[in-house]
């Protein structure tokens, strides 16, 4: 298609063609070329692009949790040392405790990921293995539940997913039961399981527990 190229200028005329066919009024090309103006004003103001801004979100909140505590650790302190809007973090977490927890269950995955990559030819050593990563875990947020303002969060989060966690590790513990003669292998290793976690976290040392796990596991 050719276009004529004999434009009048529209600021002082009603209207011009683009050719035989097309034609413009003065209005619409105004608007054509305030709707282009707005769009490159808009492309050269927008706000600036931060990558990764979810992880960077999750290592500031873990700094603050550590460095400053529970209570001091907020939407709006994080989004400030992030250099991002309150609006912005909520895109991502609803609350300051769906982010906490957020990177809790990253460390968790983290752990029995190394639990499940460890030896189970002897049943002991192994179990004690699991019980000094599972004591690391615990030992790592053990202040928030002696926190007051956590603990009543925490504790009741802890108390729904107890269930979930003893399957998670039960299911790690089950190569060492399913290898004796037991009548019922699955309650054996989910009460192994309930039994390390317990015991850890009343912070119970290993070796008290290690001569029950013998008798158990007919060693």
């Amino acid at each position: 298609m050719q276009y004529n190229t004999k434009f009048i200028d529209f600021y002082s005329t009603d209207c011009y063609y683009l050719n035989e066919h097309v034609h413009i009024t003065k209005k619409m090309a105004k608007t054509a070329v305030g709707c282009y103006s707005y769009f490159i004003f808009r492309k050269v103001n927008m706000p600036k692009i931060i990558e990764n801004i979810k992880e960077q979100i999750i290592v500031e909140a873990k700094r603050q949790l550590f460095e400053n505590g529970y209570s001091k650790t907020t939407i709006r302190s994080v989004a400030t040392a992030c250099g991002i809007g309150v609006g912005t973090m909520y895109n991502y977490f609803s609350s300051k405790d769906m982010l906490i927890s957020s990177f809790m269950l990253e460390d968790w995955k983290n752990c029995t990921l190394q639990m499940k990559k460890m030896d189970t030819s002897n049943p002991l050593i192994f179990l004690e293995g699991l019980h000094d990563y599972l004591k690391v875990f615990i030992d790592k947020y053990s202040f928030l539940f002696k926190d007051k303002d956590a603990a009543s969060v925490y504790s009741s989060v802890f108390t729904e997913r107890h269930a979930q966690l003893r399957k998670v590790l039960a299911e790690i513990i089950m190569p060492v039961c399913t290898c004796k003669d037991y009548d019922d292998p699955d309650f054996m290793a989910r009460h192994i399981a309930e039994s390390l976690l317990f015991w850890i976290l009343e912070d119970v040392p290993f070796g008290k527990q290690a001569s029950i796990f013998k008798i158990l596991l007919s060693l």
